[in-house]
């Protein structure tokens, strides 16, 4: 009795140091949050628990940039920093205890093959680390509602992606989803349906597309936890949100998420559908008028956020006779925060993740009088992680989210040698 009551005091405390202090309202609304109406009521003014939500979700894809391996010096040039064991932990993520990461995936491309720049003895030269998949761990079902299963994707970062972002011709989405009753084939952007459905035979980490790995893992989850009330939540920023928003139609069109069984109230033969939302930032358009018939009305059709900052380019550059929005949007503004210089270094900052997530701390609503006021206490230094964006007089340095030597040390012999990752960042 002793040790069980050591046990429960040891999971309180474990639970109450590593959720946020508005986890029991979020726990009784998630399926509002997750956009069950659509959000209807809750983004102007933009809801507290939902500004919250938000916010934890752009920061799980934030963590695939600041783990990603970027220096073109080192032989894991785009591979993950770090092991999917302590992954949160390690790339600083809040509330690192809520998930657990499961599964990395990766993706490939043909179509920017002649833009992979690798060098002898590099870890692949066909494929790169663009996200991964998490679940909910037994403390952050508790605070969340349900178990909840993540995939964060990582916006752009090489070559090769920035090759594909600009392949904007629309090409059927075969395989991800067909026609149905109102639609004809959807078409989408070749270059990001490329990344996620491309596969290479020679790779050990692409025998299957991103998309395959994504939704296998899915599966996997959704029948480990077969009698528990579980959710899909699909986030990303930029090329990332694009990708999460493939991987939502892919997952209602393919039936991913109905599954057979049910908590123990219900007989076990029931089938029930698993909630999907994505939750993305800095979304480029993904598809043609068809795909956005598709996204919104495929049974068990999954529910999308596309969090849009005012002056960023990337949202709108894609011509809308061509290509559609899909979800509903929420319209933020950067140029309203009296924390960031102004001008400031422009379209780099207006499309930043983390000027983003300032900005979804901040909004006061989409009106040209709305104000700023951070309603979230998010620390203003993480806007100049990646840029020189803050204003000057909070004397934080630009750029400053680097490792540390550029991971360098010192070894036995003396010689400074580079060790810029840790055992086990090539998991799959």
């Amino acid at each position: 009795m002793h040790g069980f009551f050591l046990l429960l005091v040891s999971l309180l405390v474990v639970v109450a140091t590593t959720l946020p202090s508005d986890a029991a309202t979020i726990a009784q609304r998630w399926a509002e949050l997750s956009g069950k109406n659509n959000w209807e009521g809750l983004l102007d003014p933009l809801d507290i628990d939902l500004r919250r939500t938000i916010i934890r979700y752009g920061e799980l894809a934030q963590a695939t940039s600041d783990a990603f391996i970027g220096d073109p010096a080192s032989p894991f040039v785009g591979a993950s920093r770090y092991a999917p064991a302590a992954f949160l932990r390690k790339a600083q993520a809040p509330h690192p205890d809520l998930y657990r990461v499961t599964r990395f995936v990766y993706a490939t491309s043909p179509d920017a093959a002649a833009f992979m720049t690798t060098r002898p003895g590099s870890w692949s030269a066909e494929s790169n680390w663009m996200g991964y998949v998490a679940v909910a761990t037994d403390g952050g079902a508790a605070a969340l509602g349900r178990r909840d299963i993540v995939v964060a994707w990582r916006g752009t970062k090489r070559a090769a992606e920035w090759a594909n972002d600009l392949d904007i011709e629309l090409v059927p989405a075969t395989g991800v989803v067909g026609p149905g009753p109102g639609w004809s084939q959807p078409s989408v952007h070749r270059g990001f349906l490329s990344v996620y459905a491309s596969k290479n035979s020679t790779s050990r980490f692409n025998k299957q597309s991103a998309g395959e790995q994504v939704l296998a893992e899915i599966r996997r989850l959704l029948d480990a936890y077969k009698g528990e009330n579980c959710s899909i939540t699909l986030t990303g920023h930029s090329l990332g949100a694009a990708l999460a928003t493939l991987t939502a139609i892919d997952i209602v069109t393919h039936g991913v998420n109905v599954v057979r069984g049910s908590p123990s109230s219900s007989p076990s033969n029931h089938t029930r559908t698993v909630p999907v939302a994505a939750i993305v930032l800095g979304s480029p358009r993904v598809g043609d008028e068809h795909f956005k018939k598709a996204f919104e009305s495929t049974p068990g059709a999954a529910r999308l956020l596309r969090v849009r900052n005012a002056p960023d380019l990337v949202p709108a550059i894609l011509p809308t006779p061509f290509y559609r929005d899909v979800g509903v949007e929420l319209l933020v503004d950067t140029l309203k925060s009296p924390y960031l210089k102004n001008p400031g270094p422009g379209p780099a900052a207006w499309h930043s993740l983390e000027c983003y997530l300032h900005a979804v701390a901040g909004t006061q609503g989409a009106g040209d009088g709305a104000g700023f006021r951070l309603a979230v206490d998010r620390d203003v230094a993480l806007v100049n992680k990646e840029l020189d964006v803050l204003r000057d007089e909070y004397r934080v340095p630009a750029e400053w989210w680097v490792e540390r030597n550029k991971g360098m040390v010192k070894d036995a012999s003396g010689h400074w040698v580079l060790q810029d990752h840790e055992e086990g960042n090539l998991a799959m």
